[in-house]
């Protein structure tokens, strides 16, 4: 009964290790278009619990939010600056030890912008600041379709690409603002339906990152990243994305504290100063790779460090869940 209870207790977690066994049996299910169309039903999930947050934030925490100027240059300046660093510092080791390809994949990786979705979501299980994590990682979007490309152009000696910043900026409103608003605007009439039903809002946004997580595996097993490359040049890659995860993570929460953050900023830079985006980090590296025939092998390592840093940040929320409520 005891290892029950334990298994109730912490279900969230159990159901990350579910999602994954489940997606290396069954990718063809969990992928994008395929036959559960998760990659719809996430979006529709995410606008969900964005309109929850929306009914339950006021207007007050809102602009707090917003005008909280040094959560915001600490974000970017983490996404943008420290990020790119890495580069900086080991990129000739990178060079020197692996495919060139793949070393620039490395540096894909270090210049994309932050996740949206799951960075604001897993704010929200953390019980962060949740109106600063939106703007941070709405503005990190944005600001990414300009840096990304003039940084892969510096690093690399690549001619940057255009990239639509109007598509962008619809794409984040649609599935991140409006939802937002709208809950704000239907705030008076149903908060208080949020408020007795709050068992289960409270749990939705953890049953939409179980749905990502899935979704993301199965992605990841379809594009064949598991099979494509050595077993030893897999494990090098995952265990470089580890690695550098781990250091931004509790680099970033080490900064926090020194810079005097209370535990919901602390969550919010966590969350959102050490995401990379999948979503966004596709199409981008399509344009900016042309027709590139070792675009599998760039795009490898922010395949593997998408479901690594989900999962591990989803870990992460449940433990300052657990703080806060303590």
């Amino acid at each position: 009964m005891s290892i029950i209870n334990k298994f109730k207790k912490e279900w969230f977690l159990v159901g990350m290790v579910l999602a994954i066994a489940l997606a290396v049996f069954t990718p063809d299910l969990g992928k994008s278009g395929g036959a559960l169309h998760l990659d719809r039903i996430t979006v529709l999930g995410i606008a969900l619990v964005f309109f929850l947050h929306g009914l339950g934030l006021s207007p007050k925490a809102i602009v707090e939010g917003l005008s909280n100027w040094k959560l915001h240059l600490f974000v970017q300046s983490a996404t943008f600056v420290v990020y790119p660093l890495l580069w900086v510092i080991f990129g000739q080791g990178f060079m020197a030890y692996m495919p060139a390809a793949l070393a620039f994949g490395f540096c894909y990786l270090f210049v994309l912008p932050s996740t949206i979705s799951s960075s604001v979501a897993m704010t929200a299980i953390g019980k962060g600041n949740l109106p600063g994590a939106i703007f941070n990682a709405s503005l990190s979007s944005i600001l990414g379709v300009f840096i990304t490309p003039l940084l892969i152009q510096v690093f690399m000696g690549m001619e940057g690409a255009e990239l639509n910043l109007m598509d962008s900026v619809l794409s984040i409103s649609k599935m991140l603002l409006l939802p937002m608003i709208l809950g704000q605007l239907l705030r008076p009439w149903l908060l208080k339906w949020t408020q007795k039903h709050k068992s289960i809002v409270n749990k939705l946004d953890k049953y939409v990152i179980l749905l990502i997580v899935y979704s993301a595996f199965c992605d990841s097993i379809d594009h064949g990243i598991w099979s494509d490359f050595s077993p030893m040049l897999l494990l090098v890659s995952a265990l470089i994305c580890l690695v550098v995860l781990m250091v931004m993570v509790h680099g970033i929460k080490w900064g926090a504290r020194k810079v005097g953050f209370n535990h919901q900023d602390e969550v919010a830079a966590v969350f959102c100063g050490t995401k990379k985006t999948l979503a966004a980090g596709i199409p981008m590296a399509k344009v900016i790779f042309a027709h590139d025939p070792n675009l599998g092998m760039i795009l490898l390592p922010i395949m593997l460090y998408h479901p690594i840093q989900i999962f591990y940040c989803a870990v992460l929320a449940n433990r300052y869940t657990k703080v806060e409520t303590a």
